[in-house]
């Protein structure tokens, strides 16, 4: 397949993270509003150009107090950092329909290289016609790194929010 303009269908695709909370319970979240520019051959990512840019204020953990607290200072701080942005660096094929692509991860104004694992799920024609391409891809960062330091300590020890931050997406796009 040749490299092409593929659009992100945001209806079909989910971008998602999971968090410690108190040292031993997860918590989920994802990001409503988010696009990306993508131009791939969708079967060969190792030349793949990609942009993506998430709208921080469309948080969502399923608690409006939580999502209001992470859009606040103590976390995004949307008013100043409206986004988090990715634009994909290098890919490196891995495996079989798997790769490691590597790109800036900018959250809160800054800036750091970030590896996704990333899976090509396979190709088809949805029922109007189109052509679509699946994706997932998996990374973990520290939010540290990025200025992302509220904290609270428990009576018990540890923390209320880990470091680590594992960030999920399941990608459905179709050819332009």
């Amino acid at each position: 397949m040749a490299k092409s303009t593929w659009n992100v269908d945001t209806s079909h695709s989910h971008v998602g993270f999971s968090v410690k909370h108190m040292m031993f319970t997860t918590v989920r979240g994802s990001f409503k509003q988010f696009s990306a520019t993508v131009v791939a051959d969708p079967e060969d990512l190792t030349n793949a150009e990609i942009d993506f840019t998430v709208e921080t204020a469309s948080i969502d953990t399923g608690d409006e107090n939580r999502d209001n607290h992470l859009r606040s200072a103590d976390f995004f701080d949307v008013e100043n950092h409206p986004q988090i942005t990715f634009r994909a660096t290098g890919t490196t094929k891995t495996g079989t329909d798997a790769y490691d692509m590597t790109g800036d991860l900018t959250i809160r104004g800054v800036t750091k290289p970030v590896t996704f694992h990333v899976t090509y799920e396979g190709t088809g024609k949805n029922p109007w016609g189109a052509e679509v391409a699946g994706f997932s891809a998996t990374t973990s960062i520290n939010r540290k790194d990025f200025g992302l330091t509220w904290n609270a300590a428990l009576e018990t020890g540890g923390v209320l929010v880990s470091d680590q931050v594992k960030i999920e997406l399941e990608i459905q796009a179709s050819k332009a």
